[in-house]
């Protein structure tokens, strides 16, 4: 019954509500910054690369590693199989639209944060939607709320997800006991995550800007080499992407299971864009001008959907096997790979998944922790953060050995919530983000590093950092 209700509620939502306010918002703030995610995409690359203005606070692209870990985890992988085979390859096109117009929405949020961003003890800069909803809308209970979902989605939902495919990715092995396996591989992962953890958030960056990058290239590498070899299928790919993403008499003949709907579902838990989770991160940058991190967060966006969904896509695509609703999720991945490469296909997936899933758990624990200064309104005390890390070790074992269908569904519901407090928000602060992405050009064309002072947006709104 659990279940059934929570398949029924995700499909009410990504099948009227997210879809129509996701893309909206996309393509209401790609029009007000005039496209920013096309024209200032060079600027973007130029801007990760410098060093942070603080040496107390994140750099650019250390922010960039700690939002991508999160971004860049089983959705990449596991949730585009699912896609294809539950939607058709026609999701990869919904996919993509979803992340370009989403990239907008995701500048706005992160600008944002980094706006009303707020000073730490040791000078560093925290923040993200529920400082900027309680600094700019004075609605404390608004700003709680989304809090409480950041938790629930990121140390429950996404991690449950990660976990479970973590352990899903040995049902390739004969070794694999469907009693004893995924709890063994649960225990073992929620040990290595605890450590992780109790580190603490810069521990957490220091992990994830060497782990993100290096499995994220030789993936990519990997994908690559599996549609080269099969080239003489890539006119077919795209022939059957476009074909199907626009045969409406199939999407609307059964919409909840359509390439449209499991496109934008598996896009936005893959890129995040607009749920108000990578402006977190951002807020954690040292930067000169909130801009710069707007950017930053842009470019996420891209390297998780343009890049690595549309790898995974291609690869699974020309790999020779046929999508089922039976192999969804990591079973026609392994199935692609090892026809491709043999044996090294399936134990380089399985690699790949257990590096991606887990800098999302780290990642996303990351943001959990970040609703909890929140909801307490300062550095939580020990015992409570030592309290927390545990049930968030305990979460991902529980969800190595939970059931499919609940664990995607549970994570899409939660997800949403956060859209449905955070896409409504950024649409009635996004003034100051255009302002300040105005102020940002405006200082470019005359030549300078741009440095952002408050008062030349006219913002009369308190904050920590830009008086």
């Amino acid at each position: 019954m659990l279940t059934d209700f929570i398949n029924a509620l995700s499909d009410l939502l990504y099948s009227y509500i997210l879809i129509i306010l996701l893309l909206g918002t996309g393509i209401y703030f790609s029009i007000r910054t005039r496209f920013v995610q096309f024209r200032l995409f060079i600027e973007s690359l130029r801007v990760v690369a410098q060093p942070g203005s603080d040496e107390n606070g994140l750099s650019s692209f250390q922010a960039l590693m700690v939002s991508t870990a999160s971004r860049v985890g089983t959705g990449n992988i596991a949730g585009i199989s699912t896609a294809i085979c539950l939607g058709g390859p026609g999701a990869v096109f919904w996919m993509w639209l979803t992340a370009i117009l989403g990239s907008a929405s995701a500048f706005i949020e992160s600008t944002l944060a980094q706006i009303y961003k707020r000073r730490a003890e040791d000078g560093s800069s925290y923040g993200g939607p529920a400082y900027y909803i309680q600094a700019a809308l004075k609605k404390h209970w608004i700003g709680v709320a989304f809090a409480v979902f950041l938790i629930l989605t990121y140390m429950g939902g996404f991690n449950l997800v990660a976990s479970f495919n973590i352990a899903d990715s040995f049902r390739a092995y004969s070794f694999f006991n469907e009693s004893s396996t995924p709890m063994t591989v649960g225990l073992i992962l929620a040990v290595i995550f605890a450590v992780c953890i109790f580190g603490g958030s810069k521990q957490i960056s220091r992990i994830t800007e060497v782990l993100v990058p290096f499995m994220g290239l030789f993936y990519l590498a990997v994908a690559l080499f599996i549609v080269v070899t099969h080239y003489s299928l890539i006119p077919q790919m795209f022939s059957s992407i476009f074909s199907n993403a626009f045969d409406f008499r199939a999407i609307f003949g059964g919409f909840t299971g359509s390439c449209i709907m499991n496109g934008i579902k598996r896009g936005l838990f893959s890129n995040e864009a607009g749920v108000g989770s990578a402006p977190n991160a951002a807020a954690s940058a040292a930067v000169s001008h909130p801009v710069k991190q707007g950017l930053v967060q842009m470019l996420s966006v891209f390297i998780d959907t343009i890049l690595i969904c549309s790898a995974t896509s291609f690869m699974l695509l020309c790999s020779g096997v046929a999508p089922s609703k039976e192999l969804k999720g990591m079973p026609w991945v392994q199935a692609a790979a090892s026809e491709s490469l043999g044996g090294f296909g399936t134990v380089f997936i399985t690699i790949a998944l257990c590096l991606f899933a887990f800098t999302t758990l780290i990642g996303n624990f990351y943001y959990a922790e970040m609703g909890l200064k929140y909801l307490c309104g300062r550095t939580p005390g020990k015992a409570l953060l030592n309290a927390f890390r545990i049930i968030a070790a305990l979460i991902v074992l529980a969800g190595s050995v939970m059931e499919f269908s609940l664990v995607w569904s549970t994570a899409d519901v939660l997800m949403g919530f956060m859209a449905l407090i955070n896409l409504p928000v950024i649409i009635i602060l996004g003034g100051p983000a255009i302002r300040c992405m105005r102020d940002y050009m405006k200082q470019k064309k005359e030549g300078k590093d741009p440095v952002f002072r408050a008062k030349d947006i006219q913002l009369r709104d308190k904050t920590d950092f830009w008086n």
